[in-house]
């Protein structure tokens, strides 16, 4: 099977494997895990910050960060398709007891005047403006991404208003390895950021949060409270080290390979409209008397997996276990629908 649901289905490679299994390891609620420590480092440097912190999923990173970049009552901006929103089952309210306003951009990605106008003037019957939140790249998007002259005048316009802003950065290296920009230089804009590796990246589990030394110290706290505390995780985080050392520059095989893709299914009589493709996720719209969920069906008779992604549409996620024939004999079953 050829399968495309997602970037999170890859398991990890017998090399990964070897690599994990002889991780030194110890008990990370009380620090004294090597192979846990040595990763936060190495992430926190990455991005010019002074401390990170290793968590399950980048739903709890995301969650850890809007918790100690505001208090109940205030409000979080963002994109009306940022993950946040869509996919953290409310989270937001649940955790952290603040009010949300959505932006609608283009394609998942906002700019510093809707920033701007989004800002509430602080009157007693309003939440409070306190944290901005962008997803690089955006899922639901179709995977665009930002640029740092993008971000630029969004992180100074939260410097103007005394707002928060924190980087949902679940394919975030999708990105740079388009950009050529790097880590260090995305950090300089950022309170915080949330990096996945448990996507492209291919480990099996595994985000992390990268801040400033206190707000870290905070993250702890909260992500104990949440349940992810964990003891010898640090067999996971050296499949994290692995996928550093290994699988960032081969992200762009899977984003030329998603670009392929799109090129096939333009000009497809059941193809209604396409997403821009800007790097590893395919989006695309099928015509109004043809079902997604049938749809899903016939390509699976067919030996390719993929999802309904709402109002009719399907997405295709490319990853480093969808081979580069793999990708050719897709083309050709997508042409012969």
């Amino acid at each position: 099977m050829i399968n495309m649901i997602s970037d999170t289905v890859t398991k990890p490679t017998p090399a990964m494997l070897d690599y994990m299994m002889k991780a030194e390891v110890g008990d990370d609620v009380f620090n004294e895990d090597p192979a846990i420590n040595a990763l936060q480092r190495r992430v926190s440097k990455m991005f010019g910050k002074e401390a990170a912190l290793f968590c399950p999923s980048g739903t709890m990173t995301n969650q850890i960060a809007i918790k100690i970049n505001t208090k109940p009552l205030d409000d979080v901006i963002c994109d009306i398709d940022s993950h946040i929103y869509q996919s953290e089952t409310g989270g937001y309210a649940f955790n952290s007891g603040v009010a949300i306003t959505l932006i609608q951009g283009n394609h998942g990605k906002i700019t510093a005047p809707q920033v701007i106008a989004a800002t509430k003037p602080g009157f007693d019957w309003q939440p409070i403006s306190r944290l901005v939140v962008v997803e690089n790249t955006c899922n639901k998007g179709g995977g665009s991404f930002y640029t740092l002259d993008e971000i630029k005048p969004i992180a100074e316009t939260c410097k103007s208003k005394g707002l928060k802003f924190h980087l949902d950065g679940a394919r975030l290296f999708n990105a740079l390895v388009e950009s050529n920009e790097s880590t260090e230089d995305w950090g300089t804009y950022f309170d915080t950021i949330s990096v996945c590796m448990s996507k492209g990246l291919g480990a099996p589990v595994g985000s992390l949060l990268v801040g400033d030394a206190d707000a870290i110290r905070e993250a702890r706290r909260f992500r104990k409270v949440m349940g992810g505390g964990m003891r010898q995780a640090g067999y996971l985080a050296a499949a994290c080290t692995f996928a550093l050392d290994h699988h960032i520059h081969r992200l762009k095989d899977d984003n030329d390979r998603a670009k392929i893709i799109g090129e096939t299914l333009k000009p497809l009589s059941y193809v209604k409209s396409l997403k821009p493709v800007h790097s590893n996720i395919v989006i695309f719209e099928l015509q109004d008397d043809i079902r997604d969920v049938d749809f899903i069906d016939k390509l699976k008779t067919k030996g390719v997996l993929a999802v309904p992604f709402g109002a009719n549409t399907i997405r295709f996620v490319l990853h480093m276990d969808v081979s580069e024939q793999m990708v050719f004999d897709a083309c050709k079953i997508l042409k012969g629908i």
